[in-house]
């Protein structure tokens, strides 16, 4: 089994590219799926996440190739859908599976899909995509092995989620594109691989209005046969800037990050400032452009006003991520003062701290979705395992400025986010290597 070597104590410098957005990817490779025309699709990460959705894919009866030998630029062509049932074995290492929903019943009029996998940070409740579905005409059959979803014709209506669920809002997308008529769909979530899918869609005949807010107005074309090819480019992925971020900066080191796009990181840059850590763009009124961070940040917690502790939260966008909140609860750790981390929407995201502990952090985790952070500490190099995606990236981060040299196991949660994060860490300086044990 592979595992990460990590010596720390060393700066993390230079230049590095954002792999693709990992969470635009998935829902857009389901997409590609409606469509019975071949589709190119770029910037795609080699992750393990998106090699098992492509695998699911193929099942499925996508023909799949690389452009000109590029694993990052994929052409799919689906002149069929050849199967309607999918199974545990195939979904259960990928939460991202359940977009596929959508895409099998606009062609097929039936699916089935076991009960979806992926991280374990908690109870992750599907009732925001079957309520959708129900909605634009789904008959759904649940059972405790998964959920058997029928419907002769989608049609067109309103809708009003009962969260801003990001899956859920993409599979109620894709079902709406090709019902007939117009849906209108409320409490949507806008994060940028939700807008990243409706600009795909846009690019295949649907006409969208609203992309980047949460109310979506979506006219389906009514049938699926009327999607037209499409190329589309998926967007850099922020929560990877956000991890490169926390690196530079808890490791002393200067780092540009290239081609990023400054409006997706907006409130990622506040939480940061609040964390004493300063960065600048290259272009500040450009789409696209370089983020520079100096090296040997201050790392001293901003008070709130008349000197209270602060309290960083995450919730839908535009706020701050839940996917950084593990980022920057291990950012915290190493800087001067004390914060409250509170993650709102997974109560198992921040079990991960105990690792922290055991390597010198000072926290106190008040209960499963609120924890306090006293620093600095300095941390002390220890054996860890990767419990998911980015609480794996944390402890890569936690291991980068520690004493010492960590073990991190598990790691094939961390290679299902971050395409070969080792080898480019070790490009900007990073003492850290795969082993197998």
């Amino acid at each position: 089994m592979e595992h990460f070597s990590i010596e720390g104590g060393f700066s993390v410098s230079g230049s590095i590219t954002p792999q693709g957005n990992k969470n635009e990817a998935l829902p857009v490779i389901c997409a590609a799926l409606m469509c019975p025309h071949p589709v190119r699709i770029h910037n795609i990460p080699d992750i393990e996440d998106v090699r098992n959705l492509l695998k699911i894919a193929r099942f499925l009866g996508a023909e799949i190739q690389p452009i000109n030998g590029d694993a990052h630029s994929l052409e799919m062509y689906t002149p069929e859908i050849k199967n309607v049932e999918l199974s545990e074995e195939l979904t259960s290492p990928i939460r991202g599976a359940i977009t596929l929903i959508a895409p099998v019943l606009a062609r097929q009029k039936k699916v089935y899909m076991p009960r979806p996998g992926g991280d374990k940070i908690g109870r992750r409740r599907v009732d925001t995509h079957l309520l959708a579905l129900e909605a634009l005409g789904a008959i759904i059959e649940v059972s405790r092995e998964g959920y058997l979803i029928k419907a002769e014709k989608l049609t067109g209506t309103e809708i009003l989620l009962d969260e801003a669920s990001v899956t859920g809002t993409e599979n109620a997308v894709m079902a709406a594109a090709v019902a007939h008529g117009k849906t209108v769909i409320e409490n949507a979530a806008s994060e940028p691989h939700v807008q990243g899918l409706c600009h795909f869609l846009v690019a295949s005949g649907v006409k969208i209005e609203g992309i980047g807010s949460n109310i979506l107005t979506i006219y389906g074309v009514g049938d699926y046969s009327k999607l037209k090819s499409v190329e589309h480019h998926i967007g850099p992925d922020y929560l990877e800037v956000g991890s490169f971020i926390s690196i530079a900066a808890l490791t002393g080191g200067e780092l540009t990050v290239k081609n990023i796009i400054p409006r997706d990181l907006r409130m990622i840059r506040i939480v940061f400032k609040k964390l004493g850590i300063h960065f600048e763009y290259a272009d500040e009124n450009a789409s696209r452009t370089d983020l520079h961070i100096q090296k040997n940040q201050k790392l001293v917690i901003e008070t709130d006003v008349h000197g209270e502790i602060p309290k960083l939260d995450d919730a839908p966008w535009p706020a701050f991520p839940a996917d950084l909140i593990s980022i920057a609860l291990v950012t915290a750790v190493k800087c001067s003062g004390t914060v409250l981390i509170h993650e709102k929407l997974f109560e198992s995201r921040l079990y991960f701290t105990d690792k922290l502990i055991s390597m010198g952090a000072k926290i106190v985790l008040c209960d499963p979705h609120r924890a306090v952070i006293i620093g600095p500490s300095q941390l002390h190099a220890a054996q860890l395992t990767s419990p998911d995606i980015r609480a794996g990236m944390a402890l890569v981060i936690a291991a980068l400025a520690a004493q010492g040299t960590s073990l991190i196991q598990n790691i094939l949660q961390i290679d299902r986010g971050y395409e070969k994060i080792d080898e480019r860490l070790r490009t900007l300086g990073a003492k850290i290597n795969r082993v197998i044990l």
